[in-house]
């Protein structure tokens, strides 16, 4: 058990919100990418494959070389403050915060933690239990469910959870795929970008793959990226014809969700489609995947075959209305624990009260 802050009658019981997302190096070099990169693919949430297979893998081929390829790739799009994912999870963190200040007599505490990386989500739960949070909400910034994001997400939680004596009550969000507000702001930032770049012949739909195995045992995130493809399309009025979901970075030589978002591109470019769009859902904050792998690498495969124009639509990232959408999640979320939060004036009471009947504390 770690140490933890001594119980004193009386003290304010404070609700917090804790944001998660997927993580990033600390820098842009390979020193920073092999760790990140050791512990991202040590999960067994991530790849699973049996580690007697997978160990001799990672440890002999790809950590060994693969951190300096991927350094070279994240220099090509880290902002002067840091990497992309960790600014802008940054950024909403504080416009969640400012958010729910305006909207709630007692706003909860937010925080965001890196599942993989820093800052830690173990070292934000202890945190968070130092501001007295006696209740957390935990909202994985992942709209889709996967067991590979999500469910690795909570799984740090739980393991935080292990080391603690006293525990704060627990509550999860497991996705918002479908969410009105999540739909309507992705709706409306791709509609922004047409007002001012005019319209495609084709908007792709893309989500980050995962293994066909992993629908194959289950997991629910390729119906619920359907989904979310379906409900955006339906919004911007679109026919079948004019769009299609498809599924990027694919890693190894297994089966992945299909269609692939190179290849597909790569077919549009050999019929010299004039122009294509290409948003990605399942990011609500633009980072490799989106700023480097789409918007570079697969934008030149799209040109290299013939294709004429290409656009990448941004994510979410600071949008007032999906910071808004996402205060309305929240909110959903937190109902019946913000009418707990006690006054100062019974804390004071409930401290007296706890003193005359011997408390030392």
């Amino acid at each position: 058990m770690t140490s933890e802050p001594i119980y004193r009658h009386g003290s304010p019981q404070r609700t917090g919100v804790l944001l998660i997302n997927l993580g990033t190096p600390d820098a842009p070099t390979a020193d920073a990418l092999r760790p990140y990169l050791k512990e991202f693919l040590s999960n067994s949430r991530v790849i699973e494959l049996p580690k007697l297979f997978w160990w001799p893998i990672l440890h002999g081929f790809i950590l060994p070389f693969r951190p300096k390829q991927s350094a070279e790739k994240y220099a090509k799009i880290w902002m002067p403050e840091g990497s992309p994912l960790k600014v802008h999870t940054e950024r909403q963190t504080a416009l969640l915060r400012e958010a729910l200040s305006r909207r709630l007599t007692h706003p909860p505490v937010v925080e965001y933690a890196m599942n993989i990386g820093n800052p830690s989500v173990a070292s934000i739960l202890k945190k968070m239990q130092a501001q007295g949070c006696e209740r957390i909400l935990i909202l994985p910034l992942f709209p889709q469910y996967a067991a590979s994001s999500t469910a690795a997400a909570m799984d740090s939680v739980f393991a935080a959870l292990k080391t603690m004596r006293n525990q704060p009550a627990i509550r999860t969000i497991k996705q918002y795929h479908d969410d009105p507000g999540y739909i309507a702001a992705l709706t409306q930032n791709i509609r922004d970008h047409w007002n001012i770049h005019g319209r495609p012949d084709k908007l792709i739909i893309s989500f980050h793959g995962t293994p066909r195995t992993s629908l194959d045992k289950g997991d629910p995130y390729h119906c619920a990226c359907q989904k979310t493809g379906r409900l955006l399309a339906e919004a911007l009025s679109l026919q079948s014809n004019e769009y299609a979901v498809c599924f990027q970075s694919r890693f190894g030589k297994a089966k992945w969700l299909t269609p692939y978002t190179a290849t597909t591109l790569m077919e549009l470019g050999n019929t010299h489609m004039r122009r294509v769009d290409v948003v990605c859902p399942g990011f609500v904050a633009d980072c490799l995947e989106t700023l480097e792998e789409i918007a570079m690498e697969v934008k030149d495969s799209f040109i290299n075959a013939g294709g004429k124009e290409f656009h990448y639509i941004p994510c979410l990232n600071e949008r007032n209305d999906w910071i808004q959408a996402l205060a309305d999640i929240t909110c959903q979320n937190l109902q019946g624990w913000l009418d707990r939060q006690t006054s100062e004036e019974a804390c004071l009471l409930s401290r007296k009260r706890a003193l005359e009947m011997g408390a030392k504390n």
